[in-house]
């Protein structure tokens, strides 16, 4: 079975641990885009894992992790990392597979990344770390693959600079190389994961474009970016959050803003811990945005969605979601492509009420209060997809499952 898992907001929705708590399950765990700027946190037994390149399931002993063709990869950040899971008691070795079609990020990339945003007329606030160089220069037809490494005509045309850079790395990566068509072809009736990374309004095409990732974030790019067709996809699950959060410049309509929300930002970010695990910003918060899920559903043919942070407001006597956009003085319920119509946008709101009950230990979902089921319940109503899985904390074990992730759609 092949299982996707995207992020359905603007990324940080906690697909790190829906991953992580999936691939007890799987065989193999792929992820099919990004880089070093996206960020992963997975807390379990005690201990808490910080990815940034290398799959969630890593943290399994015997499971297979691939970072795919769609992905740029930063040879030093991922030794970096693999440096600290190994720090860890995680013993990688053998178990960590790079697709050769995958792009490389190099150094003289971030120093475009920071030099291009400052001359930016709207900064989009990158992470600066050469992502979006990377992912420019793979469309230009001027990027180097990881396959490249191994072509000496190819590398003996680099610029001095980047063959110096490489060349410790051609030996280190090699024996973790691979076809990845073929490696998936071969792997072809196990139990597949595929993870996304940020979420499908900072993808390329579908998001708030430019204020946007560079990669495919969507579900579609589980297929290119892993070297599997369409057809092979056989289930799709979208997590998103109990609130909404947003990292850098951009359109966010249903943004806490200090003079209607007082101090509510600051108080989901301090109890949500909402800061970015690769740069450590504070995060913009927001109510739930159910347009912009309920697009994120549409584009996406998502099956199944992954509620994440309903614990965060376990102390709250009232909850809002937005269930419109009011812009100019007119409601629409659909999610704008001009960013100048996102930018006016105005949450429309609808109130429910607080259950001011600890969610953290309980396993059921007939077991929450009534009024966490009843928010659950309009969110199904209101974007028409199942939500199948609710996570209430940060360990593996606070999540409740309403319908099993492993059956067909």
């Amino acid at each position: 079975m092949n299982l996707v898992v995207i992020g359905a907001q603007w990324g940080d929705e906690g697909k790190g641990k829906i991953v992580d708590f999936l691939a007890e399950r799987a065989d193999v765990i792929v992820r099919y885009s990004g880089g070093a700027n996206a960020g992963h946190t997975i807390v379990h037994g005690g201990l808490t894992y910080k990815l940034h390149l290398v799959p969630s399931g890593i943290i399994y002993p015997d499971r297979k992790v691939v970072m795919g063709i769609g992905m740029v990869i930063d040879p030093e950040a991922l030794f970096r990392e693999l440096g600290e899971l190994s720090g860890q008691g995680v013993d990688w070795k053998g178990r960590v597979f790079i697709a050769d079609r995958a792009h490389l990020v190099l150094p003289r990339y971030r120093e475009i990344d920071i030099e291009t945003e400052k001359k930016r007329r709207r900064p989009i606030g990158t992470t600066g770390r050469g992502i979006g160089v990377a992912y420019a220069m793979k469309s230009a037809r001027d990027g180097i693959r990881i396959a490249d490494l191994y072509d000496e005509e190819a590398f003996a045309a680099y610029l001095p600079e980047d063959r110096e850079y490489l060349l410790p790395y051609r030996e280190k990566l090699k024996e973790m190389v691979v076809d990845m068509p073929v490696f998936m072809h071969r792997h072809q009736g196990q139990v597949i994961l595929f993870e996304g990374a940020q979420g499908t309004l900072l993808d390329l095409d579908l998001g708030t474009y430019p204020f946007v990732s560079s990669g495919m974030s969507c579900a579609a790019g589980a297929t290119t970016g892993s070297g599997i067709g369409p057809r092979k996809i056989d289930k799709i699950l979208g997590v998103f959050k109990a609130y909404s959060t947003r990292v850098g410049n951009g359109p966010f309509p249903s943004e806490f803003r200090k003079d209607l929300d007082s101090d509510l930002e600051e108080t989901i970010r301090s109890v949500g811990r909402e800061y970015g695990v690769t740069t450590g910003r504070p995060r913009r918060c927001g109510y739930l945005d159910l347009v912009a899920l309920r697009y994120a559903c549409l584009v996406n043919s998502i099956d199944g969605l992954v509620l994440t942070h309903l614990d965060v407001y376990d102390g709250m006597d009232n909850i809002k979601v937005c269930t419109a956009y009011e812009i100019d003085g007119k409601q629409t319920p659909d999610f704008p492509a001009a960013i100048d119509r996102l930018t006016r946008a105005r949450p429309v709101t609808q109130t429910f009420k607080g259950w001011k009950t600890p969610l953290g230990g309980i396993s059921f979902f007939d077991d929450l209060p009534t009024a966490a089921k009843e928010y659950v319940a309009f969110i199904e109503q209101f974007t028409q997809t199942p939500v199948d899985i609710v996570s209430v904390g940060y360990e593996r074990k606070q999540t409740i499952v309403r319908k099993s992730p492993w059956t067909r759609s």
